[in-house]
């Protein structure tokens, strides 16, 4: 491992730019007001190849580790490569990928536990059967910039000797931008029945469904699980049902949801771009066709506890 012993930089301290939401093709409190308790904040990420810096919020970039903290492994006796005919690879320790970075100042609708201002999230980039699940297994670190001034730090990270392609993002910058999401499962049997029926007329009548005018899949901190199956909410310990923390989502910012900075045409705000580039200039995971990973966190523990869910 290379370290390089410069401090911490100040770059980017002005903040990183958002993308423009375009407007909601109508009032929700107006067309289904029985929808309007389910609104929920969130902040799309909205990730784009680049070359972030490792003191920047990002998806798949570098981020800013301690030169004298060991780069995180992992050892599992069955995580395994499905392009090599599901061969377990454990326990083999394989290292971990950087998958996201998120410094306070981006973004500023995320609670994070007191002294800390930088959450860094990576995976094993490989298949884990836990929970049959197959999917990566997240860890997240909590620290301090501040902390981090006067260290070392890493200047590169090593690289997995075995991984699975789907889970590897490339290096993304991110434009956190706040937007109003409501609820694609989690809302009761009868009101979601209902929610379907009124979404069908919807998008005969407008083109576009409740679904892909009001709620995300793509990846996002806070707001609902992208869920593509039937919700899976995770219960901690203490009993206390945990909340959706993020998610990363091989779905990425398309229709409604394109921002404004993207579109080569005018027109309605759910019309697709006549440039589809912007929607897959991207951080390249497939996650097994279309899949998200969700982060939950019970904030009820002082420790704030973390587990996943995966579907695709």
């Amino acid at each position: 491992m290379a370290a390089d012993f410069g401090r911490v930089t100040m770059r980017g301290l002005e903040g990183i730019m958002t993308r423009t939401v375009p407007p909601a093709p109508f009032d929700i409190a107006d067309a289904f007001p029985e929808l309007v308790p389910y609104a929920r904040a969130t902040t799309l990420l909205y990730p784009r190849a680049g070359s972030p810096g490792r003191d920047e919020s990002s998806l798949g970039g570098p981020l800013l580790w301690p030169a004298d903290e060991s780069w995180p492994t992992c050892a599992a006796p069955d995580h395994y490569n499905p392009t090599r005919g599901c061969a377990v690879v454990g326990p083999a320790p394989v290292s971990m990928v950087s998958v996201l970075q998120l410094i306070a100042r981006d973004v500023p609708a995320l609670v994070f536990p007191a002294g800390t201002d930088l959450l860094q999230v990576l995976w094993c980039p490989l298949l884990h059967s836990e929970h049959d699940q197959h999917s990566p297994v997240p860890v997240l670190r909590w620290r301090s910039v501040a902390d981090l001034a006067d260290r070392p730090l890493l200047d590169e990270a090593p690289r997995p000797h075995e991984f699975e392609d789907e889970f590897v993002p490339r290096p993304c910058v991110i434009h956190p931008t706040e937007a109003v999401e409501y609820p694609n499962w989690d809302m009761p049997a009868e009101l979601s029945e209902r929610v379907g029926k009124w979404s069908e007329e919807v998008e005969e009548s407008c083109g576009i469904s409740y679904y892909d005018a009001f709620t995300t899949q793509q990846s996002k901190i806070g707001g609902y699980p992208g869920w593509t199956q039937p919700p899976n909410w995770p219960y901690c310990a203490c009993g206390s049902r945990m909340e959706h923390l993020l998610t990363i989502s091989a779905s990425e910012s398309c229709g409604r949801w394109l921002p404004v900075e993207e579109r080569t045409r005018p027109g309605c705000a759910w019309e697709v771009s006549d440039n589809p580039e912007p929607q897959h200039d991207s951080h390249d995971m497939d996650m097994g066709d279309s899949g998200g990973i969700y982060v939950f966190v019970c904030r009820t523990c002082p420790t704030w506890p973390t587990v996943h869910r995966y579907d695709c």
